[in-house]
């Protein structure tokens, strides 16, 4: 994973704790930045499906 070339969103770039987002091969990874250990795998279109709910508000409610 330490080839992995991490992003984080431009408006977090000064901040210690954010999520940040690499690809590979076999889709895309996902860690905070504090836990540079966990990462999260998904697929391009899972991660989509998620960040158009999370816009839409429709998980504003989730408990």
């Amino acid at each position: 994973m330490s080839q992995l070339n991490w992003r984080k969103p431009t408006f977090s770039e000064n901040q210690a704790n954010c999520v940040e987002l690499a690809a590979a091969s076999d889709g895309v990874r996902l860690r905070e930045s504090d836990e540079p250990g966990t990462v999260i795998r998904t697929t391009p279109a899972a991660l989509g499906v998620f960040i158009r709910a999370v816009k839409a508000g429709r998980l504003d409610h989730a408990v």
